[in-house]
């Protein structure tokens, strides 16, 4: 797929199975307030049955330098996703391989456009829905028409939509938005922190369907 997917939350070997080739498995790690939540240890245990050509995310609220410094030394992470500011005191290798989350409000609020962090810091920007009460995996979906524009307004970065996303959906949202990748959790969720395969599965067929009718 041409498509970035990410599946976050994951919490069981066998939904890390279904993470696609070049896309992700994103891990919660240290929110205990969430269902996806797990113990740095536990996660590295899951990030140790990664497919080969997929990351390794970890999901952070607020971190401290000390547990970014930690889940790149002592988990295997490729990458450390970021709700909240960055802390200082992080290295050149820790700030590349970090990404940023941006808060976008949801459709008919009235927001300014939020500022998107500069491309020689990061990489990758994922764009999720603001003023939840926990980060991700909410089920509610950012502005779209706000996305695309902030989209359009940054050529060639690589911005990771996320928020609300269904198999259902997520061909809309692609039309719509133009990322270059998307992340999924509770659209793919049975019940909150339980992955259901048969929804991983439908999620990547409506991503490569929209692929196809887009070639």
């Amino acid at each position: 797929m041409r498509t970035f997917v990410k599946f976050c939350g994951l919490t069981d070997p066998e939904s890390l199975a279904e993470v696609p080739d070049g896309g992700a498995a994103g891990f919660v790690i240290d929110v205990p307030q969430s269902p996806r939540n797990l113990a740095p240890e536990r996660a590295a245990e899951l990030i140790a049955n990664v497919p080969p050509d997929a990351e390794a995310w970890a999901v952070v609220v607020r971190p401290s330098a000390e547990l970014i410094h930690r889940l790149f030394d002592e988990t295997g992470v490729d990458r450390v996703q970021v709700y909240g500011p960055v802390p200082g005191g992080l290295e050149f290798l820790e700030i590349h391989h970090l990404v940023p989350s941006v808060p976008v409000a949801p459709a008919g609020a009235d927001a300014p456009m939020p500022t998107i962090p500069p491309a020689e810091d990061f990489s990758r920007v994922h764009l999720d829905a603001a003023g939840q009460p926990l980060p991700g995996g909410n089920g509610t979906r950012p502005d779209w028409e706000v996305c695309a524009r902030i989209v359009d307004a940054h050529p060639g970065r690589k911005f990771v939509l996320a928020g609300g996303l269904t198999p259902e959906n997520v061909g809309d949202a692609l039309a719509t938005v133009r990322p270059w990748g998307v992340d999924v959790s509770s659209g793919v969720e049975s019940r909150p922190g339980v992955k259901d395969v048969e929804k991983m599965r439908a999620f990547v067929r409506a991503v490569e369907a929209f692929e196809k009718g887009h070639a």
